[in-house]
């Protein structure tokens, strides 16, 4: 009973996103304030009923209802509790479940926080996001039922998917959809301003903590994912230009030019169309995203979808979105009146230099993803493109970008003077040069780029931080330091975490590229290998029972100039019901953030193949990524984005029937 009131609470749902996708807009089209009065009491019923669906697909799952065929497919009765509940999104049918779940949720919380916008700009928000509500239920219902029943159940599940049965289900996919679909709000504000006429200054003041907080989300979905990835599948390394990686990283990139494009939007009234197109643009790159994990032309543990009709069908919500937002955009962007005058030398001029870089690097991903298949689908012909292509052309794209970074915070709104921004970084610029040359020599004979890359991670790194010391006067006023660093806006802190992070990014896979170590060979027991500085001794092998796998460990006993500093246990699981493999690593984290990781494989003549890595300075990577995420927060909380918009000046509020016409 319980699963058919799920699945009736997602027609409902559905009914109400109709109503949503109709009457509000229909409202602001017809200036009917009580049409337009709908959209909030409709958004926060949409999202109960989807709540409720969910809730009953999650409690299929933990009561282990084999007679639910999502339960039948992905589950078993002697599955740990923790991954029963993220077996609810491990598969295609519950995971396109969280994914409406998540956007009535973010359609709610535009209801609840947007009280301070205007009627006619909520209701048109509420009405877009709507539509593609409706086109994604209908999806659900008609190609990805979660609630279709077996007339004859089953006495026991077959498994959940062994390499998902991981605590990273529970945290990678929410946190990807979170940002994902964060996005659809930027998209539907883009849509609904285009509708109604008004598009300035305040529109980005509006639009900018919806981005910011998708942003976060999927900062910290993809890193997530890149270290499930690096420490579940036993390959050694965080990042392998995937696909499905590139999926998620195409978004990124363009949200991270949307952020800015917004900033300049909302301080100068400046580059609307662009800003706007880019509101467009990431969506749409999240919709690909989907489109391309769900649909099946990717062979991957993330793609669970098999039937070609939802490929078809999300095909079809691809094009109607993308392709109608597009053609409403090109009949209105000419309407568009232009923003403030500013001097290339600017602080405009630097954001849109990291605009232009950004935009041009995601091209280079989207490119070298989608190029092998739409080669395939038009020539039958088949081409791999991986990581040389994308270091080749992503790496020089960013490595401008990064150089100008912690310039661009320096210089003053309209136009700014490279001279005093020089001056003000030569220390900076003095550090990252004696980094350069300390590195080189202390590492000759190896990568010739490496100490280039630690210098630029240096030049980053303290770029980031000098900017916030030149504002509180750190050392020209240290008496009032501390006092201007409390009254400093948050988003000035944020801004600085968020480059710091970048820089620590670039430390960690810069030292990880150059100067790792990697051992591939067949141990005995009683053998010992010499790695790095570390020995390790093979001791013993060994079987034990889990609760739903049977896995041979290897013992290792790591020291250090004689002395024991760890114990490590790699292990080969076998699922007993799904007759599946997999790999559990044993990592220990020495120096802070290096790291010593064993992956085991299988046993040959009487020993066992491992893969051993000294990884120098791993984490950083992730660290620089929990960073920038914690500098996306810190903004959030900025008191200008709680107390509302600034309102328009005269000059635009005139502009703004000529906007509509």
């Amino acid at each position: 009973m319980i699963v058919e009131v799920g699945h009736y609470a997602l027609v409902l749902a559905l009914a109400l996103a109709l109503v949503q996708s109709v009457l509000p807009i229909w409202g602001v089209k017809a200036a009917d304030a009580r049409l337009m009065a709908v959209a909030r009491p409709v958004a926060w019923g949409q999202f109960g009923f989807v709540a409720i669906s969910f809730a009953a697909l999650t409690w299929a799952h933990v009561a282990s209802d084999f007679s639910v065929a999502n339960v039948f497919e992905n589950s078993h009765s002697q599955k740990p509790m923790i991954y029963k509940i993220s077996g609810v999104w491990g598969n295609h049918e519950g995971s396109m479940l969280l994914w409406v779940s998540i956007l009535a949720l973010f359609g709610a919380m535009v209801a609840w926080f947007g009280r301070n916008l205007p009627k006619t700009l909520l209701a048109a928000v509420l009405g877009v996001q709507a539509w593609v509500a409706v086109a994604f239920y209908l999806f659900v219902l008609l190609t990805s039922n979660p609630f279709a029943r077996i007339l004859r159940a089953p006495m026991e599940g077959r498994d959940l998917n062994p390499i998902l049965q991981d605590p990273g289900l529970a945290i990678h996919p929410p946190l990807l959809y979170l940002g994902y679909v964060g996005f659809s709000i930027a998209f539907s504000f883009a849509v609904a301003a285009l509708i109604e006429g008004r598009i300035d200054a305040a529109w980005a003041r509006w639009v900018r903590p919806w981005t910011l907080a998708a942003w976060v989300f999927l900062t910290l979905g993809i890193a997530m994912g890149s270290y499930w990835a690096y420490y579940e599948l036993g390959w050694g390394g965080w990042w392998f230009w995937d696909p499905v990686e590139n999926a998620s990283l195409m978004p990124w990139l363009a949200g991270t030019a949307l952020l800015h494009s917004s900033i300049v939007m909302e301080k100068r009234d400046a580059l609307k169309v662009w800003t706007i197109l880019l509101a467009i643009l990431t969506f749409s790159l999240s919709l690909l995203g989907t489109f391309l994990v769900r649909s099946g032309v990717l062979t991957s543990v993330h793609a669970f979808a098999t039937d070609p009709a939802r490929g078809v069908f999300i095909l079809g919500i691809l094009v109607l979105f993308v392709g109608g937002s597009l053609t409403l955009f090109a009949a209105r962007a000419g309407a568009l009146t232009k923003g403030g005058l500013f001097a290339p030398i600017s602080r405009e001029g630097a954001l849109v230099f990291n605009n232009l870089f950004l935009t041009a690097a995601c091209a280079a991903v989207f490119i070298g993803t989608l190029y092998p298949l739409l080669l395939e689908a038009t020539t039958g012909g088949k081409i791999s493109v991986g990581a040389p292509f994308f270091e080749m052309t992503f790496g020089p794209l960013m490595v401008p970008l990064l150089l100008v970074m912690p310039i661009g915070p320096f210089l003053a709104w309209k136009r700014g003077d490279l001279l005093a921004v020089a001056q003000r970084l030569a220390v900076v610029f003095v550090v990252a040069i004696l980094g350069t040359i300390a590195t080189w020599w202390a590492t000759r004979g190896g990568p010739i780029l490496a100490p280039f890359g630690i210098g630029l991670g240096l030049w980053l790194s303290l770029g980031a931080l000098a900017e916030i010391a030149f504002r509180i006067k750190l050392f020209s006023e240290p008496s009032v330091a501390f006092r201007r660093a409390v009254g400093l806006p948050r988003s000035a802190w944020g801004a600085m975490l968020g480059h710091l992070g970048v820089g620590l990014l670039i430390f960690g896979v810069v030292a990880e590229g150059a100067w790792k170590v990697e051992h591939v060979l067949v141990m005995k027991p009683g053998e010992t290998v010499q790695v790095a500085r570390f020995d390790l001794t093979l001791t013993e092998e060994k079987t034990i029972v889990g609760p739903n796998y049977d896995a041979t460990v290897a013992h290792f006993v790591v020291r250090e100039k004689g002395r024991e500093v760890a114990v490590l246990e790699p292990a080969k699981r076998n699922y007993r019901t799904r007759k599946m493999p997999t790999t559990e690593t044993a990592i220990a984290t020495f120096d802070g953030f290096s790291q010593l990781y064993l992956a085991m494989g299988e046993s040959q003549g009487g020993g066992v193949a491992m893969r051993i890595y000294w990884k120098p300075m791993v984490l950083l990577i992730w660290l620089g990524c929990l960073v920038m995420a914690i500098g996306g927060a810190v903004s959030l909380t900025d008191r200008r984005l709680r107390i509302g918009a600034p309102k328009p000046s005269r000059v635009a509020s005139a502009a703004l029937p000529a906007a509509a016409e």
